[in-house]
């Protein structure tokens, strides 16, 4: 138990800090660090899109959430894998290719958009993403349907990979997912994103047995790993800890990461179950901060050039704002487009 988790005690996973710096070049660190910032304009200036009117229907943010998702496609592979996620998706989406326009065009509704303007904020894909999923654990099942086609094939070397939220851990279909992927040992790893809020329900009012990955793999005799979802690196080195048990063992694997969002769980929602003094506690652990001060304290990165690259991922973003503005809106007649197969 402790103050920054009331009510639960969390074993996380141990790491060598400095193997990073081993595994991952000045280059891709640096990189990442673009990564984690362009995640973080982009759900800024789309949360100001949302609020002129812009953006239609729903828009859940990952703001404070960066370092995860973004740690797991560089811990197990950009042109690897197969990986699907929750209606949050807009961050992996850009991570596995996605470019700001495209994205910033759906969000928009428009032709030009990653769905032409058909899917809105919660569906995006990518060649090897498949779909944001609006259905609350609904997209568990098919994370294990993407993991026996691996077996099916015997591609023994990639895994799939589902992102979830806290809240999606109650659910039924992610339950029965969990047991046909163990008990078919399926190379399957399930991330439970605990931001500690499922919608506004504080997870210890909601999930029986805490922590959730520890307590939920020992039902499925399976591992768990339990990381900090607020520093990139512990992230980085459980993701990558776990992609080489999964390849090696073709059993799932269930990780929590722990950590916050710094929005409600969709703009619409003013998050009022939470105190300005809970959020002010937990903007001091902001992930992109904690690693400029990792790369800073090594000399790869100064001040000056942390600000210009911040300013560099800004424009991009404006740009994408601008070509998102200026697209057409998608004709009635392409609605049924790309509906099936050719």
């Amino acid at each position: 138990m402790s103050k920054k988790y009331p009510c639960v005690k969390y074993n996380f996973f141990k790491h060598n800090r400095d193997q990073a710096f081993v595994d991952l070049s000045k280059a891709e660190l640096l990189e990442i660090m673009k990564e984690m910032l362009l995640i973080r304009n982009f759900e800024i200036r789309a949360e100001q899109s949302y609020q002129k009117k812009l953006v239609w229907g729903f828009l859940h943010l990952y703001i404070g959430q960066e370092a995860i998702q973004t740690a797991a496609v560089h811990a197990m592979g950009k042109n690897k894998n197969h990986w699907i996620t929750t209606y949050r998706c807009h961050a992996l989406a850009l991570l596995l290719g996605v470019t700001p326009r495209e994205a910033m065009a759906e969000l928009y509704g428009k032709a030009t958009g990653n769905a032409k303007g058909r899917g809105g904020s919660m569906h995006f894909y990518a060649d090897r993403m498949y779909g944001g999923q609006g259905i609350v654990g609904s997209h568990v099942p098919i994370a294990s349907g993407l993991a026996f086609a691996l077996k099916y094939k015997k591609i023994r070397d990639e895994v799939a990979v589902c992102f979830l939220g806290d809240g999606a851990v109650a659910q039924g279909a992610m339950h029965e997912a969990m047991n046909i992927a163990t008990l078919w040992n399926l190379p399957l790893i399930v991330v439970v994103e605990n931001n500690q809020y499922g919608m506004g329900t504080q997870i210890y009012r909601a999930i029986a047995n805490l922590p959730i990955a520890e307590n939920l793999a020992k039902a499925y005799g399976i591992s768990s790993y339990t990381l900090d979802g607020m520093d990139f690196l512990a992230s980085y080195h459980g993701f990558k800890s776990a992609f080489e048990e999964v390849k090696k063992t073709q059993r799932p694997v269930l990780i929590e990461t722990v950590g916050h969002r710094y929005r409600g769980h969709s703009v619409s929602d003013a998050a009022l179950y939470r105190t300005k003094e809970e959020l002010e506690n937990i903007m001091q652990e902001d992930p992109i901060p904690r690693f400029f001060n990792e790369l800073e304290m090594r000399g790869y990165l100064t001040k000056e050039q942390f600000e210009e690259m911040n300013q560099e991922q800004k424009n991009i973003v404006l740009d994408a704002m601008e070509f998102a503005e200026q697209s057409p809106f998608p004709k009635i007649t392409d609605l049924e487009e790309g509906v099936y197969a050719p």
